[in-house]
């Protein structure tokens, strides 16, 4: 059986490089196909065994089940770190994945709300303590950017709401300090006040800022079904994904000026070639606005 060695690589990726628990599930999920096309396809047992072509023919397999170039791309990440993995523990003598050819990625803009349809998500009544939570969430996501798993993983420990700030930890487990605005502030405020001690009351040694209904923490599928509703309450018609309010956060920036290297810090984005995609989008933007209300276009 080739799983021998994947226990001790996820407990590597875990402890060493402190990966988070969304890209440890991705890795999972990559590496099970894997091993399953070398045993069951390949039919081979000993990872010494494997040499590129076997992983050229997965690649293959993948392209021809409809996999996108993103999804092929991950995949191999996924694997090159494992066998570099094999290679480092000595249980293979030689790198089966080098020398293979990542797949361009295909830059799909991201989905964002005009300003428009922000104000209409956030002009949700806060009358009721779900109601009031869910103002608090949509408000401090748009006011920083912050990714939904960061947003849901926030004590209440984390706010420095006096001095307009808050404190969380992206991917990898590293800490960044973004800036929180006076509504953002309001709405946050107004949610501890009252809303979160209803919530938490059958739970009260939680620490987690955001909860559910029964005083637990807040799910990333919970907070999409909470903003998918939302959405079609304030009327709007575009998909909604748990990450259009960032994507909305970084755009509306750019559009009003804001510096790159600034947007970039905020999103905690490591490389800035990810930042650079939301260039992209407030070009597309300025084009339909130019179609749309120009007289010669």
């Amino acid at each position: 059986m080739l799983t021998y060695a994947i226990d001790d690589f996820f407990h590597y990726l875990q402890i060493e490089r402190g990966l988070s628990d969304n890209t440890l599930t991705s890795y999972k999920r990559d590496l099970r196909g894997y091993i399953h096309y070398i045993e069951k396809v390949v039919q081979k047992t000993d990872w010494n065994d494997v040499i590129r072509n076997d992983i050229i023919g997965f690649l293959y397999m993948l392209k021809d089940n409809g996999k996108s170039s993103s999804t092929i791309s991950r995949h191999i990440s996924s694997i090159r770190a494992f066998h570099q993995f094999l290679i480092r523990e000595q249980i293979v003598n030689k790198d089966a994945s080098l020398h293979i050819e990542t797949p361009k990625k295909e830059r799909k803009l991201p989905d964002v709300l005009s300003v428009q349809e922000i104000e209409a998500l956030l002009s949700i009544n806060g009358s009721t303590p779900l109601r009031s939570r869910n103002k608090a969430m949509f408000e401090l996501l748009y006011a920083t950017g912050l990714r939904v798993s960061e947003m849901i993983s926030l004590k209440v420990s984390d706010l420095h709401l006096t001095m307009g700030f808050v404190q969380c930890f992206g991917k990898g487990s590293k800490e960044r300090i973004v800036p929180l605005g006076n509504v953002a502030i309001h709405a946050v405020e107004e949610y501890l006040n009252d809303a979160r001690g209803q919530l938490v009351k059958r739970n009260n040694d939680t620490t987690m800022l955001f909860v559910n209904q029964h005083g637990r923490q807040l799910s990333r599928q919970g907070f999409w079904k909470i903003l998918k509703a939302a959405s079609r309450e304030a009327g709007i018609k575009k998909t909604i994904t748990p990450h259009t309010l960032r994507h909305s956060f970084a755009t509306h920036l750019l559009e009003n000026g804001a510096d790159l290297r600034v947007v970039q810090e905020m999103l905690g984005h490591v490389d800035i070639s990810t930042t650079q995609i939301y260039t992209h989008v407030t070009k597309t933007r300025l084009k339909d606005i130019y179609e749309s209300y120009h007289p010669r276009a």
